[in-house]
């Protein structure tokens, strides 16, 4: 069995461009579907996929770790986030590739299941990006939680941390404080909340403030309360904070992943299967944070492929605590696909039992939703003064 062909597929899906990678071969009717989204840089992620072509072409698609190696090592340049993300696109292709040949679910691939269901969570507006980025008015705020409660989820991350710097404002803190009190009690204590700080706070004191004016909200976690590259300052903050800490979506090499571990800055390690190298890697990386006593909850706001591998990836690993995904991010998500292996059962996933990762992309519906450039976001995230910040 030989790779014939490496084609991506470009589907807009307002705010991010789902890169959907096919991996062909020369088996008829053989092939597999990865995803390699990464936001504001396809172009950059489509022409990494053509470099890296040429690399795979001819070699056999099952012997996936020999693959990867390949794809990282013999492009000589480190593949950065760009190049990890469509490395990991061709890889999770390969998995599907493997499942499909024998006939087997890629969760069992993976070694068998270790959990009968997966629990997930997802945004406010059920992933859309106004709603997610745009949540720092409090009544807004509070009627898309009870939405999406409305929805099933038993689960839901906010991301309504004010734009910050290098220290905090009273008035911010305090509105906060009280923003938090008022969702805790519009959606009940049988529902899990989790506050994304997406790296906004530049300083490890500024965010243990916001931290423990949350604390009351019992938040499943806080994520990303520092910028990624701040170790020291992340292990400072999760020293002191009295709820667990989650981080890793914008860590990309095992390297760096294993640095965190090393000094204890999380409880909660977050790789996205999409950039840290697909399953392959993230395997590792899970495995070295279970050594540790850290727990796994991948970063996934991406496509329905990803949302696939992440299931997959979710039923074989024993210290992944809780799914994340955005179903509802388009009206026509579901549309795309003409197989899906998801299944969401009161708040959770249930085991997909299909070939592969079980997943089939509908091309002629992918095709009414060719690139566009999505929302440049970032413009908003500056203070008063005009300063730029973290967003």
């Amino acid at each position: 069995m030989k790779i014939t062909a490496i084609k991506p597929i470009v589907v807009n899906a307002d705010m991010r461009n789902w890169i959907f990678v096919r991996v062909e071969t020369d088996q008829p009717g053989l092939y597999g579907w990865g995803e390699a989204t990464l936001e504001w840089k396809t172009r950059g992620v489509i022409g990494a996929l053509e470099d890296l072509e040429p690399l795979v072409v001819g070699q056999d698609p099952r012997q996936i770790n020999q693959l990867v190696r390949i794809m990282k090592k013999q492009s000589f340049w480190r593949l950065g986030a760009i190049g990890s993300s469509a490395a990991s696109g061709i890889e999770l292709a390969l998995w599907d590739i493997w499942g499909k040949a024998l006939g087997v679910p890629v969760w069992q691939l993976l070694g068998g299941k270790v959990r009968d269901k997966v629990k997930v969570y997802t945004h406010l507006g059920m992933g859309q990006m106004e709603a997610v980025y745009e949540s720092l008015d409090e009544e807004l705020l509070i009627a898309r939680a009870q939405k999406v409660r409305e929805h099933g989820y038993r689960a839901m991350k906010i991301v309504n941390i004010p734009y910050t710097h290098f220290t905090a404002n009273i008035t911010d803190l305090d509105r906060l404080e009280n923003t938090a009190g008022r969702l805790r009690e519009a959606i009940g204590d049988e529902c899990e909340i989790m506050v994304d700080f997406h790296g906004r706070p530049a300083t490890a004191k500024t965010a243990l403030q916001y931290i423990e004016v949350l604390a009351p909200l019992r938040p499943l976690f806080v994520e990303e309360p520092v910028p990624p590259s701040d170790t020291a300052g992340l292990a400072f903050v999760r020293e002191r904070a009295k709820v667990p800490v989650a981080s890793g979506e914008r860590l990309i090499d095992m390297a760096e992943f294993a640095s965190l571990f090393e000094a204890r800055a999380v409880d909660i390690a977050q790789p996205d299967l999409c950039h840290c190298g697909g399953f392959t890697d993230a395997r590792k990386i899970a495995a070295m944070a279970e050594a540790v006593g850290i727990g796994i909850a991948p970063h996934n706001p991406c496509g329905p492929i990803a949302g696939a591998a992440a299931l997959h990836f979710a039923v074989a690993t024993p210290n992944h605590i809780i799914q994340e995904e955005m179903v509802g991010a388009v009206p026509w998500y579901n549309d795309v696909v003409s197989k899906t292996p998801i299944d969401m059962v009161d708040g959770c996933w249930s085991v997909p039992q299909t070939p592969g990762l079980g997943v089939e992309i509908d091309t002629v519906e992918a095709a009414k939703h060719p690139f566009r450039q999505e929302p440049i976001h970032p413009v908003h995230a500056k203070l008063s003064d005009g300063t730029i910040v973290d967003w």
